[in-house]
């Protein structure tokens, strides 16, 4: 990542950040996929710092030793939530294990945070494969 993603503008000051921020979102039917994915990615997740929407939050830390900061679920907000911290220059890769075959009733949402990671150019992984190059490719890019 180039120093201006690792940069947060706070109250016009600028200053670095510690380590890389993930975003981990899955919809409820890619949950398990979510948790497979924190386990054998434990290690490399461990030198991030990683928020999550709400049960995701829950789910990740009850089956890894990750500590995750927790926001709203994604039908209450919490997509919005971590859109804003996107839009904020405080996060670095975007995963959103997303269901392709159902329907969400907040799908306005999910389409604001899809699109923010463009307009904002934060990597963004909406699969396992893409997920795992991504992440990979941050923690090389931040020794």
């Amino acid at each position: 990542m180039s120093d201006s993603h690792r940069t947060i503008v706070t109250k016009g000051k600028r200053r670095k950040k510690a380590s890389p921020v993930v975003a981990l979102i899955a919809h409820d039917a890619k949950k398990v996929d979510m948790v497979v994915f924190a386990k054998e990615e434990e290690e490399r997740l461990a030198q991030c710092d990683l928020i999550a929407t709400g049960t995701t939050s829950e789910t990740i830390m009850e089956k890894t030793s990750l500590q995750v900061k927790r926001m709203l679920h994604g039908p209450e907000g919490g997509d919005l939530q971590i859109g804003g911290l996107v839009a904020s220059g405080e996060v670095d890769l975007v995963v959103f294990l997303r269901d392709p075959l159902t329907a969400q009733p907040h799908d306005p949402d999910i389409s604001a945070l899809l699109r923010v990671c463009d307009v904002h150019n934060i990597p963004l992984a909406t699969n396992l494969s893409s997920a795992k190059l991504l992440l990979t490719g941050l923690i090389k890019a931040n020794p």
